[in-house]
């Protein structure tokens, strides 16, 4: 593959071009999407072949291979790798090049032929010359990419369940068996030493920026402001990839766009208004063909998710909607959609919230630029602009969400159970985070970690940051208020549910008080107590301390007293030291935002 020179805004860079070719499949039918990667493979090299599509009927069946036709024109069938989606579908073949020289990729669907390709193979070392940018924006954002986008990401995370983590991301993207872009360059680039560990509202720029990198496309990011209760977040100066960059290989000068990211991007940038046209994101409608992987949630307390799978609903149990976000400890996991992870709220909160998409960022008069709301709104690769989500209440909110998710009615019981285990899984988060603080209180035994004052609480740096837990805390009640008011839901829309007709509301609310009594006993956590003894909770137990956990978010509190035991049990007697009175006296005057489950101004 030929290497091209580029000259744009005093950045000359030689480009590594990546293969990415469309083919309209039969007359009538859906394009298909077909990636190569490596973008210029070597002998002996195995070499990944994407396909996406936004039909499934058209190429997704078992019926399709693809075989390669290597110079000798010897047959080399590859190997379907993963496949999932939908929208967009896709799957993800693997093959291996022995010889130098063009080979001829053949994609057949029965006997017909419904796609070919060719690539060449080279022994030449890769050697691009350094640039002045980080890297210069060789192609553009369209329909094409974005699905390979979405199929990018699902390939990432989205075989991935809900209790799974990863340290940070880099981990997750240094796996070939999960990422179709690894060592996409030629360059061994992603074996370098820089580590890749954003926090939540950087999760979402780092996956873009790192697509973006690898395929040479447009990337950027804003400076904003936070925001307060009567001002939305305003975003100011914007960055992007054709910047001068300083001086290093791929791999450092990525690394450190990325960092730029990281001390740039904060809480208030996703939660810009949904009609801003200066923000890096614009609101989607509440479907499922635009809420695909890679869509960006952002609540209005500062955290972000990303989309990563649709699970369908089956006959006797719910679906899913799965995404992934990061830690300020910088893990990355996989969160289940439902109120305790995904919090929407329209009133007395700062900025707008609710499911995003990137702006697709386009090039005029030879400069980068962000397209506008009636650019996305009339462009024939996108035209999906909505502002439904605009003052929407949140119960309205999440009946939209489930009846996407489960489009058919479900029996109570079985819902009710999928909650349960929602809030276990929360449980289960929180053990580790608690236990992180104390850690760290063991390594530093005198150290009080300084607490901030007011809103910053929840929105601050450094150790308070990393070791307390006021935002998780807050979606822990409000995830005890799912369960507790579900009975109701169902007895308020018993055509969601399988409800028999004569089943009066008494009967209704009994059945599932019998099954959360049951879930409540039967569901356990259990964490490392002062001393190092092991103590374990019911969900019972952990319901009935809601009151508790409005107090139970200081790092500087025995893990005792942050579980909510009772002073003078058993369970509290191994505590071991608590907040300073000032510090107490600060939560007592915040206690009012947990306890009506609104995050403060900022």
């Amino acid at each position: 593959m030929k290497l091209i020179k580029f000259l744009s805004t005093g950045c000359w860079f030689l480009a590594i071009a990546c293969l990415l070719v469309s083919c309209s499949a039969l007359a009538g039918e859906e394009k298909i999407e077909a990636f190569l990667s490596p973008s210029a493979p070597g002998p002996g090299q195995e070499f990944r072949l994407i396909l996406v599509s936004e039909s499934q009927e058209k190429f997704m069946g078992s019926d399709l291979n693809v075989i390669s036709l290597n110079p000798h024109h010897q047959e080399i069938r590859l190997n379907l790798h993963k496949k999932n989606g939908g929208p967009p579908f896709w799957q993800w073949w693997s093959g291996q090049t022995s010889l130098p020289g063009k080979y001829r990729l053949i994609i057949r669907r029965r006997r017909q032929v419904i796609k070919t390709l060719e690539f060449e193979v080279s022994a030449a070392t890769r050697q691009p010359e350094s640039s002045a940018c980080y890297w210069f924006a060789e192609n553009i954002w369209n329909r094409g990419k974005e699905n390979l986008y979405s199929a990018w990401i699902e390939a990432l995370f989205g075989d991935s369940q809900e209790k799974d983590s990863w340290p940070n991301l880099s981990m997750a993207l240094n796996d070939p068996e999960r990422n179709f872009l690894y060592n996409h360059l030629g360059l061994g680039e992603d074996r370098s030493q820089y580590q890749l560990q954003p926090d939540c509202a950087d999760n979402p720029f780092v996956l873009r920026g790192y697509f973006a990198w690898k395929l040479r496309l447009p990337f950027g990011f804003h400076a904003c402001s936070r925001g307060s209760l009567g001002q939305m977040p305003v975003c100011q100066k914007w960055f992007n990839n054709e910047m001068p960059a300083p001086r290093g290989n791929e791999a450092y000068k990525f690394y450190r766009l990325m960092r730029l990211v990281m001390d740039t991007v904060h809480s208030g940038t996703a939660r810009t208004a949904l009609k801003a046209e200066v923000s890096d994101y614009y609101p989607l409608p509440l479907t499922q063909r635009d809420l695909r992987p890679g869509t960006v949630f952002a609540d209005p307390y500062g955290h972000t998710l990303v989309i990563v799978h649709w699970q369908p609903q089956l006959k006797d149990k719910p679906g899913e909607m799965l995404a992934v976000d990061a830690q300020p400890d910088n893990t990355v996991g996989i969160k289940r959609f439902w109120p305790g992870n995904f919090l929407f709220a329209t009133e007395e909160v700062v900025g707008q919230p609710g499911f995003k998409a990137f702006r697709p960022i386009i090039r005029k008069n030879n400069k980068l630029e962000l397209m506008t709301n009636r650019e996305i709104e009339t462009s024939q690769d996108y035209g999906n602009v909505s502002f439904e989500q605009l003052n929407l209440n949140p119960e309205d909110f999440y009946d939209r969400m489930d009846r996407l998710i489960n489009p058919r009615p479900l029996a109570p019981e079985v819902v009710l159970k999928e909650l349960f285990l929602a809030l276990h899984e929360q449980l289960l988060v929180r053990v580790d985070s608690v236990e992180m603080a104390e850690k760290f209180k063991r390594a530093h035994p005198g150290y009080v970690i300084p607490m901030p004052s007011g809103a910053a609480i929840f929105q601050t740096s450094g150790p308070w940051e990393d070791y307390s837990t006021p935002n998780r805390d807050l979606r822990l009640l409000i995830a005890i208020d799912t369960i507790k008011s579900f009975p109701e839901k169902v007895v308020k829309a018993p055509e969601r549910y399988k409800i028999g007709r004569s089943e009066s509301h008494e009967k209704i609310r009994n059945r599932l008080a019998r099954t959360s009594s049951s879930l409540a006993r039967e569901l356990k956590i259990s964490y490392r107590r002062s001393d190092g003894s092991l103590w374990v909770l019911t969900l019972e137990e952990v319901i009935g301390r809601e009151e508790a956990f409005e107090m139970g978010y200081n790092p500087n509190d025995c893990v005792e007293y942050r579980w909510g035991a009772s002073p003078g049990s058993e369970e509290y007697c191994t505590c071991r030291g608590l907040a300073p009175a000032a510090q107490r006296k600060k939560m007592e005057a915040v206690r009012i935002w947990f306890k009506k489950r609104l995050h403060p101004p900022t």
